[in-house]
């Protein structure tokens, strides 16, 4: 029979529970007074006859591994660690966790949190103020009083429309007239022709092309039987009774003399000087 003693007091071990310390015997009040881990909680040694729990360095009695909020048992149980305590998640949640700035309740752990404006959501409370459906990651658009508008609804019912096809504006348009136009959808109201970045004339608030305008609206020269017209710059033109001529063109009809501020007389419809006149 092998005979041995502890090998911190010399105890003899025969016929005694001991424990095997780095090759050492070593009996169990030596063990416990030197080598135990002791608990956190009680702050006394956690013996061979009892389960040593542990958590980052730190040790516990199976019996001391409680919740610092309800102290109930830790042992097998999911928790949660701050600071120095340890927590169930109900505790922890109630304790500790960020609440959601619409229903006021705590975000659970794992849970899906929305942030915007240094304010804190719920998947579920991050809706629009619209059509109450959940945001998401989509985009969205803030409005007053801190109101949220997702992108169909803000679509529908607040972006700038074009007033010919009344599709959103998604970028930038053409204003006329106070209304607003796709680039593509502003066109000359005689033959579709597009007016962006190009010159154009208004008639009764309606755009045209110059071709339009004049084919249109402009006064015939009585002389040379073209259009008066002169598109973003002033025209001089001689009306008379109802007859309009270029100021170029209004000369007298049988010398050819001009009769810009001069005299002039109306002979059997002919617009004559006064000399060419007297023969007539």
């Amino acid at each position: 029979m092998e005979y041995c003693n502890c090998s911190q007091c010399e105890t003899p071990l025969t016929g005694k529970r001991y424990v095997l310390r780095q090759d050492q015997p070593t009996c169990l009040p030596c063990y416990e007074d030197k080598f135990a881990n002791k608990c956190e909680k009680c702050e006394k040694a956690i013996g061979t006859d009892f389960k040593d729990l542990s958590y980052k360095g730190r040790h516990w009695h199976e019996a001391c591994f409680l919740c610092w909020g309800c102290q109930n048992s830790l042992a097998n149980q999911q928790f949660v660690a701050k600071d120095t305590g340890l927590y169930c998640p109900d505790c922890y949640d109630g304790k500790f966790a960020q609440r959601c700035d619409c229903c006021s309740n705590t975000f659970k752990h794992g849970m899906q949190k929305f942030e915007y404006s240094g304010k804190k959501f719920h998947h579920e409370c991050f809706t629009c103020s619209e059509c109450s459906e959940p945001i998401g990651n989509n985009s969205f658009v803030p409005k007053d009083e801190g109101k949220l508008v997702c992108m169909p609804c803000y679509n529908e019912k607040f972006a700038q429309k074009c007033a010919k096809c009344n599709e959103v504006l998604l970028q930038g348009g053409v204003t006329f007239r106070e209304n607003a136009f796709h680039r593509e959808c502003f066109l000359c109201t005689g033959c579709d022709t597009e007016l962006a970045n190009v010159k154009f004339a208004t008639k009764d608030d309606q755009p045209y092309c110059p071709d339009c305008y004049i084919k249109t609206f402009a006064k015939i020269c009585e002389k040379c039987d073209q259009p008066i017209a002169g598109l973003g710059q002033a025209t001089k033109y001689v009306a008379f009774e109802g007859r309009q001529w270029h100021a170029d063109c209004f000369i007298c009809q049988k010398c050819e003399k001009s009769l810009l501020g001069q005299g002039f007389l109306v002979c059997e419809g002919q617009v004559v000087c006064p000399d060419c006149g007297k023969n007539m």
